[in-house]
């Protein structure tokens, strides 16, 4: 039986209109148009105690850590109960010598795909490295000071969620350098989803760098062991990894995460459509950025008279500063609503909702035209294959679309297995 796990959000953010008065507890979502708001996730709220994440259990990698200079790989999901791991780890007398920042920065204030410096954490005093800067793997100079590495960043399992590519980068720094890294596992929120086609080589990028589905169906820890095993690391090295388990998971379990992974990813309902709704990006369409609930609408102002549902963008610092499409009308999907236990019962991507815009668009060559704005991505970078965008035009149907994926789906699926942790 599969097992499940809830709790209730915290964090609400409320939202005004011009022409009327919201009741207390409404968003606006259109023009004029008013609903009862969703709640967002709440950041250090206190996880579910029948999982227990590799950071919390101390315990089992204090030993590995006393009395040796460490270095963290952290961002705002990094913690241990309601304090960060960096500074539960410090109030336990561990020496973090530097911290480590992925996308969006070790506090998480920054926007997608903005570039981050070098700084001085203002609460520890400690030197913050960017990994989303100058450079992507720490230097030689970054590590000759450390004597243990510690990776502990909250993922959501999907290849164009750039933290795997971040964990990739560490690995190959510390086996260049023969330093070990500690990973302090944690549950996969789409654990459950092992879907899309393998990336081309061909389409390796920033979104996507390894042979996997979109949807990869591994935690971190599981995903290190595959970098390890299938020679992915540069060089094909070896990274020497401790992998601090989650105490009582498995992949089929519902689980919500108790801290926001990134700032667009701000509600559980977007975490969950996310594998599919980010497709959206590489789209002449706004796919909720410059909202509050980004990956959880769909929309652009051509679509005026196909949908009544309708949201406009605006300009939001740390989340989307220029929006697609933004301050106009959009009009298209809500899916804030949306039965995400469906997608758990397929445990498949849903791409109708792409092929269902595709097929309303009144300018179908500019769908895809990357040309119309710097806001949008390569599709083929995001799916991973060069022919998804031609089976769009043609009017393949979802089910031709996704048999054109299963020979390397199938390969990739029994190739996971010898890297599972869990069930």
């Amino acid at each position: 039986m599969k097992k499940h796990i809830s709790f209730a959000f915290g964090c609400l953010i409320a939202f005004s209109a011009c022409g009327q008065n919201p009741k207390p507890g409404d968003e606006q979502i259109g023009q004029g148009t008013f609903r009862t708001r969703k709640t967002l996730i709440k950041d250090n709220f206190k996880l579910p105690t029948s999982i227990k994440t590799g950071a919390e259990q101390t315990e089992k990698y204090l030993p590995l850590l006393q009395g040796k200079r460490v270095g963290m790989v952290v961002n705002p999901t990094s913690i241990i109960g309601t304090q960060t791991s960096v500074d539960s780890l410090i109030s336990l007398g561990i020496q973090i010598q530097k911290i480590f920042g992925p996308e969006h920065g070790f506090r998480g204030n920054a926007s997608a795909g903005v570039k981050i410096d070098d700084s001085i954490d203002a609460k520890t005093g400690i030197k913050a490295v960017s990994l989303y800067g100058k450079h992507s793997t720490p230097t030689a100079e970054d590590l000759a000071d450390i004597d243990i590495m510690v990776f502990d960043i909250q993922d959501v399992g999907v290849r164009f969620y750039t933290y795997i590519n971040t964990l990739q980068n560490v690995m190959e720094a510390c086996a260049a350098n023969n330093k070990e890294l500690i990973i302090l596992d944690r549950p996969n929120p789409n654990g459950y989803l092992i879907d899309g086609p393998l990336l081309d080589p061909k389409f390796k990028s920033g979104i996507g760098v390894q042979p996997i589905p979109i949807a990869h169906g591994l935690t971190i820890g599981e995903y290190a062991q595959m970098l390890n095993g299938e020679g992915w690391l540069k060089n094909k090295v070896k990274c020497k990894i401790t992998v601090i388990e989650n105490l009582n998971y498995d992949h089929d379990m519902e689980y919500v995460l108790p801290v926001k992974p990134s700032p667009n990813l701000n509600t559980q309902q977007a975490i969950l459509l996310y594998p599919s709704t980010c497709l959206f990006e590489g789209t002449y369409l706004n796919h909720g950025r410059g909202t509050m609930f980004p990956f959880t609408v769909v929309g652009a102002p051509y679509l005026k008279g196909k949908f009544a549902f309708n949201f406009t963008p605006k300009s939001i610092k740390g989340m989307s500063e220029t929006p697609l499409f933004q301050d106009q009308l959009c009009y298209g999907l809500d899916l804030r609503d949306y039965d995400t236990a469906k997608l758990r019962k397929s445990k498949q991507l849903n791409i109708s909702w792409l092929i269902e815009l595709y097929n309303a668009s009144p300018k179908k060559e500019d769908f895809f035209n990357t040309k119309l704005s710097k806001e949008m991505g390569v599709i083929e970078r995001l799916v991973g294959v060069a022919d998804f965008r031609q089976q769009i035009i043609a009017g393949k149907s979802e089910k031709q679309i996704r048999a054109s994926w299963e020979p390397g789906l199938n390969a990739y699926k029994k190739m996971r297995l010898k890297y599972l942790i869990y069930k």
